[in-house]
């Protein structure tokens, strides 16, 4: 995959390391313009971050790639392409509202709490709360949502005929065939296990008191907050600055926006915890609050109700005729497989089928253990891909299984097509960003420096100069 696919399909690169890109640029006192794109101008410094942050995310993906000069003219390159389609974004009035926003917004960053262990690891990493960090990096996310945008219009437009498709598998040498590996299709129904009651009842005891001693004992709000917030705001005496009411999840901004300056609230849910808020300032749609935030446990769950519920509709497949997609999408917890009645999609490809050796380890151990299709396992715990889900339960039917083979027409249709569609579409993407270059002013100000390779020796925390 070259740099410029890689840097489109990888927006959470630029959320894990953009707090460091503008900590680096305020700090540097030269830089020099590399490249004009109309009136956007890009830093020698952006490009070699850029660089750094795709070779630390190949480091984290295990893949080998060493620095070249080639790697740093193509993320110039990409850079500079993806302005060209914020331009062509604007001549065409594409947006992204603000819905997509935020829900895109909340993918990524479970993706980056999966990637830090934890939330409260995410938060010292960047040294801000969730909150923060969805505020401080909206527009920039928005704008890489708009490029998305941009290219997925015209991807949809190149589609490829079956006649394509022989002439380009016959292209290939037959000793140069592909083998499939082994491939199967699977299904799930997720029940995530309910915080017991009294976890939930100790959690928002514990920020009553925290209020309580605030109203009523003159407790100081930020001291509390630092003593007992579970929150990244805590060590600021749970400060979240002036920022948009839109910013804030939907309980906390009608909340805080019902209060006076000075106000403090009742005890708030949302789905980071209890929160006690306090209204300094509102300048229209705008707001200042301090906030304490206490968590419910998450170890604390009924995980025999899961087990039991999951176990209950296993039954009803296997023994009473129920059909496993449509339990799925009345009962299944999981909002990526549940829409499709509980199959489980490629994200590379969008296709059911997956090589069985790239599963995740606790999905593979599972299908090692389904024989035959139709076959369900037993009730299975995992870690999900969700915010403020540690672990679910879930049911896994097998649903087609095919062994390992040479690729050919007959089997393989639709992988083949997707190859050679793949390679059409490059090919037309580089043709139309290169001719969508004559209605966008595009200036290269300087060659590649020849130092460059040394220069991105240096660590991490050092600013580039020329």
């Amino acid at each position: 995959m070259n740099f410029y696919t890689k840097t489109v399909l990888t927006v959470s690169i630029f959320l894990i390391f953009s707090s460091a890109l503008f900590a680096q640029r305020s700090q540097q006192t030269s830089d020099r313009i590399v490249a004009i794109v109309n009136d956007r101008i890009i830093l020698k410094s952006d490009v070699d971050h850029e660089v750094r942050n795709f070779m630390r995310q190949a480091e984290i993906e295990n893949q080998n790639v060493s620095f070249s000069e080639d790697l740093w003219y193509s993320a110039l390159q990409s850079m500079v392409d993806n302005f060209v389609m914020l331009e062509k974004a604007e001549m065409d009035s594409i947006v992204v509202s603000d819905d997509i926003v935020n829900r895109q917004m909340d993918v990524r960053i479970e993706q980056l709490i999966r990637q830090a262990g934890s939330e409260s690891a995410l938060e010292e990493a960047f040294g801000q709360s969730l909150i923060e960090i969805r505020a401080e990096f909206r527009e920039q996310f928005r704008e890489q949502l708009v490029v998305q945008q941009v290219q997925e219009q015209k991807i949809r437009s190149i589609n490829i005929t079956r006649p394509e498709v022989e002439e380009f598998f016959n292209s290939i040498p037959d000793d140069q065939v592909p083998i499939i590996p082994e491939q199967i299709a699977l299904s799930q129904i997720v029940i995530i296990p309910p915080p017991l009651e009294d976890a939930r009842v100790e959690a928002y005891e514990k920020a009553q008191a925290l209020r309580d001693s605030v109203v009523n004992h003159d407790k100081d709000f930020e001291v509390m907050a630092r003593l007992y917030s579970e929150d990244g705001s805590a060590q600021r005496g749970g400060l979240l600055p002036m920022m948009p009411l839109d910013d804030l999840v939907a309980p906390y901004s009608a909340a805080a926006a019902a209060l006076e300056p000075g106000g403090i609230s009742e005890v708030v849910e949302t789905q980071f915890g209890f929160h006690v808020i306090r209204l300094n300032e509102r300048s229209g749609d705008n707001i200042e609050t301090n906030h304490i935030l206490i968590r419910i446990d998450e170890d604390q769950v009924d995980e025999d109700y899961a087990i039991d519920k999951l176990n209950a509709l296993r039954d009803s497949v296997l023994n009473h005729g129920e059909n496993f997609a449509d339990l799925a999408r009345r009962h299944s917890e999981d909002e990526e497989s549940r829409a499709f009645g509980g199959r489980f999609l490629n994200p590379q490809t969008g296709q059911r089928m997956h090589q069985l050796s790239n599963l995740e380890p606790a999905l593979y151990r599972i299908a090692l253990l389904l024989d035959e299709e139709g076959q369900i396992s037993e009730p299975r715990s995992y870690n999900p891909r969700m915010q403020n889900v540690s672990n679910a339960y879930r049911i896994v039917r097998l649903d087609s299984h095919i062994p390992e083979h040479r690729a050919n027409l007959k089997d393989d249709y639709e992988q083949i097509r997707q190859f050679a569609l793949q390679q059409k579409r490059n090919e037309k993407m580089s043709q139309w960003i290169e001719d969508l270059r004559d209605d966008v002013y595009v200036e290269f100000k300087i060659p590649i420096p020849d130092d460059i390779d040394e220069q991105m020796e240096m660590p991490m925390e050092e600013p580039v100069s020329l």
